[in-house]
Formats: C-alpha cells, sequence, structure tokens
C-alpha cells in the first residue's frame, strides 16, 4: 500500500477509524472522509503521526454534492486514486409496523447511495489504476434481521451493487471486494435510529466483548492486498452463512431468538 491513495468514508470512528491507521501505518496516501470534522481532525493528526500524508474532506456520502466534491479534492491534491473503502454507515432498531418512514430513507441514503455515488464518480480513476472498490456490508447483507429492516434492505442492496459491478469488471481489472463483518465494537449501535429516526444513543451490548475494529481493519487490508471478492467474518457469521443456503427457515428461528434476548429488545 505504500504511496497508495486510500479514501476511506466514515473515517472519524469504529473501522473506518481503525483502517485509517492500518494504511498510515503501510505508508499509504489517505483521504479521509466523514461528518463530523472535529473527530476527523483527530484521526488526521494520528494518521500523519504515524507518517501517512492525509487530506480531511468532510462529506455527508447521503448527498451526491458532497460525495463528488470528495472524489475531486482526492484527485486534486493526489492526482489519482488506488482504493475506495465505503465504510460510511448507520443502523436503526425498530419494528417495521411501528417506524417513520424516514428511518429507512435515511439508511437507504446513506448505506446504499452514498455508496453508489462515491464509487460513481471514483470509477474513472479506479479503472485506470487496476484498482478497489470495498464495500463494507455485514450478515444483514445475506440474512435479513429482524428489527433491522432498514439496515438488512441497504445492506442486501449493496452486496447486489458490488456482486453486479463485479461481475461487470470481469475483464477491466477492477477489484471489487465486499467483506460482511459480525458484530464489532463502534459507534454505530449508539447512532443507530429508532423508530422516530432519532439516535437510540445506547449500544444494547457490551461493546468490549464484540470484535475490535482493528480487527476488521487488517482483514479489509489483507482483501485488497489478495484482491479477494468477498469474505464473511466470525464464526458465528460463517455459520449464519451457511444455514442461509441450506436450513434458511432453522436460521430464522435463531435470529429472532438471539435477537428478542437484546437489551431493549423490540420484541419484549
Amino acid at each position: 500500500m505504500k504511496d497508495k491513495v486510500i479514501i476511506i468514508t466514515g473515517a472519524s470512528s469504529g473501522i473506518g477509524e481503525a483502517c485509517a491507521y492500518a494504511f498510515a501505518q503501510q505508508g499509504a496516501k489517505l483521504v479521509l472522509a466523514a461528518r463530523n470534522i472535529d473527530k476527523l481532525k483527530q484521526v488526521k493528526l494520528h494518521c500523519e503521526a504515524l507518517g501517512a500524508e492525509t487530506l480531511l474532506v468532510k462529506c455527508d456520502v447521503s448527498l451526491e454534492d458532497d460525495c463528488k466534491n470528495l472524489i475531486n479534492q482526492a484527485v486534486a491534491e493526489f492526482k489519482t486514486i488506488h482504493v475506495l473503502i465505503n465504510n460510511a454507515g448507520i443502523s436503526m432498531r425498530a419494528l417495521f409496523s411501528e417506524l417513520d418512514l424516514l428511518v429507512l430513507k435515511q439508511v437507504m441514503d446513506i448505506n446504499f447511495w452514498g455508496t453508489v455515488y462515491c464509487t460513481k464518480y471514483a470509477m474513472p480513476y479506479l479503472l485506470a489504476e487496476k484498482g478497489s472498490a470495498i464495500g463494507v456490508s455485514s450478515v444483514a447483507g445475506f440474512k435479513g434481521l429482524p428489527g433491522r429492516t432498514g439496515y438488512s434492505a441497504s445492506k442486501f442492496a449493496m452486496e447486489g451493487f458490488f456482486e453486479s459491478l463485479r461481475i461487470e469488471n470481469l475483464k477491466t481489472g477492477l477489484h471489487v471486494g465486499v467483506i460482511c463483518p459480525g458484530y464489532t465494537a463502534s459507534n454505530i449501535r449508539n447512532s443507530a435510529l429508532n423508530k422516530e429516526a432519532k439516535s437510540q444513543a445506547e449500544s444494547p451490548f457490551d461493546e468490549s466483548k464484540l470484535m475490535p475494529a482493528e480487527t476488521v481493519a487488517a482483514y479489509i487490508l489483507k482483501m485488497i492486498t489478495n484482491r479477494k471478492a468477498h469474505q464473511v467474518l466470525t464464526t458465528q457469521g460463517k455459520l449464519s452463512f451457511i444455514l442461509q443456503k441450506f436450513v434458511p427457515r432453522v436460521l430464522d428461528k435463531l435470529v429472532y431468538n438471539t435477537i428478542a434476548k437484546e437489551k431493549d429488545s423490540p420484541f419484549k
């Protein structure tokens, strides 16, 4: 990754922040994007302390113009793009029968459309470099999770988008990869939307017991290096992937029972 130009969306915390540090240690040139500019400045300082050239861009990926500006600024600064990591995302937790439809719209705008916008404007440069377009998905991208209809829909859409994109580019040299972490320690559950499209402000899990974001970042780095197309992380995630193929109705019950046990579960 030495001197490769890497764009990371959602770089102010969680997996995006961990990716920034992982690639900074590799000597990459980083373009860090997020809405939280103050937190992003702290990440930038840390990356520069590791010796990485770093460009900070305030970006709300749900806005097409912000995504276009992100790509334009990256190219103006570094002349090209080698890797785009579509990491920015938001979750939600509420029963579909009770939620405001604004919840689904906000989640789709960020998780799906944000990925589409950034990838679209980065494509000419990624194709020229035979680079990598990466999507950070989830177990919810291949198994619908109850209470998370909007989140699962957005990740299913992302998976379909990237699969089509990968097949379109079988002969162009573009690497398209999708990674599916399990529950990862991050801010995504604290900022997840409730049924009124407001932040739920509290995670239903003990975040200290979840997969560290640094572990996911290491897998993403390896995915890019090895140009791998798809990877599911964690034993639970891999087991879910297999069960979904062969006994999906059994998995339905397991998923329901697991989520019903969450703190403040919508099924209680």
